[in-house]
C-alpha cells in the first residue's frame, strides 16, 4: 500500500489538509499525518480539525513556538527522524509557514516525492518569512498544486511551469463543507460589528506600528470584534497597548464559528492571506491591513482594498463591495486533483523502476 506523509502545523494548514486526508482515504492511499506542533492552543488546533474533518494525528511532534531558527531546525530534526521510521512514498506539505519549509527541506534530501500545496504565491516582499518559506519550497518541491491562474504564471515566471499543475484550492473544497447556516455565532453577534484578526509580524512585532493598528481599529464607529492569537495577546501585554472605545479583544474562534463569525460582520480588518480570500468566497467586504497581498483576486471587484492604520478605515471599508459573483479560486474539487495527480505521478515513477 502507498503511504503519504501529510506534514501540518498551523491553523491554514489544518484547513486545507481536511478535503485533502478525505481524498486520499477515498483514493486508496494510507496516510501518515504528522503535526510539528507549531500551533498548539486547541482553539488554533484541535477545534479546527473537527470542524473540517481532519482526524487526530499520528505523530505529533510538538515543536512548540521559538524564533524563526530555533522553530524550523526543530521541526527539520524531528520531521526526518519520522519519515525515516516510516516508508514513505511522497510527503505533502501546505502554504507557507516554517512547517512547510522544514517539511519540504526533510522530505527532498531524503530524496522523496514532494509536494507542495497552494503552490505560486507571491506577496514580492521578502522581509515576510513567509514569502521565504513558499518560494524556497516550490523550488525545491517535485509537484506544485497552484490554486489560481495567478500563481501558475509566477511558477512559470521562476521556470518552475513544468512542476506545476492548476488544481484550484483546497480551502474552497473546506469552506463548502461546512453548513454555516448551522452555525451558533457568539451572543456579542445579535449586533452589528466589525470582525477583525492580525498576527503578520510586520504587524505585531514593530510596537509603534501595533499600536498605530489598534487606535486606528479602536476610532471606528461600530464595535470591532478582534479575535486574538496568542501571540497578539502577548505583544499587546508586552508593549502595554489596550483599546479603550470600540476595538474588544476575543479568544480565537474554532473555523466553522470564525467563519459563521466573519460572514455575519459589517466588513473583515485583516492580516491574514487566508481570511482575505475566505472574505471574498462569503461576499464579505474586507480590507486588509498590509501593503501587499499574495492574493490580488481578492482586490478584483473592490472585494477587498490594500489599507495602512494611517489611512481612513471606515471610509475605506464602505467602498469595498461588488455584485461579481464568480469566484477565481476554483470549484471545490481541488483535493481530488491534487491526489490524482499525485497517484498518476506515483505510478509514473514506479514504471520507471
Amino acid at each position: 500500500m502507498t503511504l503519504i506523509a501529510n506534514i501540518v502545523g498551523a491553523r491554514p494548514q489544518f484547513i486545507k489538509a481536511g478535503p485533502i486526508s478525505k481524498a486520499l482515504a477515498t483514493a486508496g492511499f494510507d496516510e501518515l499525518l504528522i503535526h510539528t506542533g507549531q500551533h498548539y492552543d486547541p482553539l488554533m488546533s484541535e477545534h479546527i480539525m473537527d470542524d473540517v474533518g481532519l482526524r487526530q494525528p499520528d505523530v505529533n511532534l510538538g515543536v512548540g513556538s521559538g524564533s524563526h531558527a530555533t522553530q524550523t531546525s526543530g521541526m527539520l530534526e524531528a520531521i526526518e527522524a519520522v519519515l525515516l521510521d516510516y516508508p514513505i512514498d511522497a510527503v505533502i506539505v501546505y502554504g507557507d509557514t516554517n512547517s512547510t519549509l522544514a517539511g519540504a527541506l526533510a522530505a527532498t534530501k531524503l530524496g522523496i516525492l514532494t509536494s507542495h500545496v497552494e503552490a505560486g504565491l507571491r506577496s514580492f516582499n521578502r522581509r515576510m518569512p513567509e514569502e521565504i518559506n513558499r518560494v524556497v519550497t516550490d523550488h525545491l518541491s517535485d509537484l506544485l498544486f497552484a490554486p489560481t491562474e495567478n500563481a501558475m504564471s509566477h511558477l512559470a515566471d521562476e521556470g518552475l511551469d513544468g512542476r506545476s499543475q492548476l488544481t484550484g484550492d483546497v480551502m474552497v473544497d473546506a469552506l463548502h463543507s461546512i453548513d454555516l447556516d448551522q452555525i451558533d455565532t457568539p451572543a456579542w453577534s445579535a449586533e452589528p460589528y466589525y470582525s477583525a484578526t492580525i498576527h503578520r509580524a510586520e504587524n505585531t512585532d514593530d510596537p509603534a506600528r501595533l499600536e498605530a493598528i489598534v487606535e486606528a481599529l479602536d476610532r471606528l464607529h461600530l464595535p470591532v470584534r478582534l479575535l486574538a492569537h496568542p501571540r497578539l495577546r502577548k505583544r499587546l501585554m508586552t508593549y502595554g497597548i489596550e483599546p479603550t472605545r470600540s476595538l474588544q479583544i476575543h479568544d480565537p474562534l474554532p473555523y466553522a464559528e470564525m467563519l459563521a463569525t466573519v460572514r455575519a460582520s459589517q466588513g473583515l480588518f485583516t492580516d491574514s492571506g487566508g481570511l482575505q480570500k475566505e472574505a471574498f468566497i462569503l461576499r464579505v467586504p474586507c480590507v486588509t491591513l498590509r501593503g501587499e497581498t499574495e492574493w490580488p483576486e481578492t482586490l478584483h471587484g473592490s472585494w477587498n482594498t490594500l489599507a495602512g492604520p494611517e489611512d481612513d478605515l471606515e471610509g475605506l471599508m464602505s467602498t469595498v463591495r461588488t455584485s461579481e459573483t464568480t469566484s477565481p479560486f476554483g470549484d471545490g474539487h481541488a483535493a481530488q486533483r491534487i491526489v490524482s495527480a499525485l497517484g498518476e505521478r506515483l505510478d509514473s515513477d514506479s514504471g520507471m523502476d
